[in-house]
């Protein structure tokens, strides 16, 4: 089957749906349409769900080219493209942690939807990964306005490689994205791929005011929250939660922690998560339930998303 065929078909089906992925904005649909997802993907991926034996299968573009087109634009499956770090190499079913993957379109562009974008816009992003999500923030905001910062030096080479061949400027650094890119702050837009136990301050440093933060933070809950965060000046920024997500967490930040310790309150209860308001700043995170979620449930703000799931 025909790849623009398949992006067309995913993005009626975006349109229509009552989550309202484009939003209703045309040129988050016309990035979609234009930028060619397949070719961002490896040709070997794993299917992130085990098989009985435990294994995930390994699709393999050259053996089954349209299982592995099919796959590439399924809306709601994020695709593994590493496992272990790297160190399982992808020539056949295995089993690990997932170290990196290629998201699922419906998260992709929802991110890209509570970012916003603007032509111009300087853009930090946290995890290239293969390099597609890249592509599409640099076909919005153009050519030279897009820093990505990847940790693994292999990833990376490949990120740029794939993003040279389509054309697209953007710059790629290897190096931890939890240390962000001073060298090309203040950013009007910083968006991270990989989940975070705490905002890191250097993202903070580095976002002007008013520019916009969005990245998954992980909760008591278990599963991420979307944020979306608004810079205040003097590294700090305030937001709420817009979604539910997973996603593959920061290198730096694996270790697991207190919540208490990274500003949750004890008891706090994480399903009224769009009453929750996030603050951050160089001394640490807070998270409160604001008043008006306190006061009963006709006070409360209409939720601006529902659940999605990633990688």
């Amino acid at each position: 089957m025909d790849a623009e065929i398949l992006r067309e078909r995913c993005a009626q089906e975006l349109e229509s749906s009552p989550r309202g992925y484009f939003g209703g904005l045309q040129w988050l649909r016309n990035v979609f349409v234009t930028v060619p997802r397949e070719h961002f993907a490896p040709d070997r991926l794993w299917w992130p769900r085990p098989d009985e034996d435990g294994l995930y299968a390994l699709i393999d573009r050259g053996k089954t080219p349209n299982r592995w087109l099919k796959a590439v634009y399924l809306l709601r499956t994020p695709l593994i493209t590493q496992i272990d770090d790297g160190a399982i190499a992808p020539d056949a079913p295995a089993n690990g942690a997932f170290t990196s993957s290629i998201s699922c379109i419906t998260v992709v562009i929802e991110m890209l939807r509570h970012l916003a974008p603007a032509p111009g816009d300087k853009v930090l992003e946290i995890g290239t990964g293969t390099g597609y999500n890249t592509a599409l923030l640099a076909h919005r905001t153009g050519p030279d306005t897009v820093t990505s910062v990847e940790i693994d030096p292999q990833i990376a080479a490949r990120a740029r490689e794939r993003l040279g061949a389509l054309g697209v400027r953007a710059q790629v650094v290897t190096r931890d994205g939890e240390r962000g890119w001073l060298a090309g702050a203040p950013f009007d837009r910083i968006v991270s791929t990989a989940s975070v136990r705490r905002i890191p301050p250097a993202w903070l440093r580095q976002l002007r005011p008013g520019g916009v933060l969005v990245a998954p933070l992980d909760s008591p809950a278990g599963y991420d929250l979307t944020v979306r965060m608004t810079g205040t000046g003097c590294g700090a920024a305030v937001g709420r939660p817009v979604a539910t997500v997973e996603f593959m967490r920061l290198r730096g930040q694996r270790t697991p922690q207190s919540h208490t310790c990274l500003g949750w309150p004890d008891g706090i209860d994480v399903q009224q998560w769009r009453d929750l308001e996030v603050r951050a700043d160089q001394n640490g995170q807070r998270v409160t339930l604001q008043a008006t979620a306190m006061q009963g449930p006709e006070s409360a703000p209409a939720a601006p998303v529902g659940p999605a799931s990633s990688s």
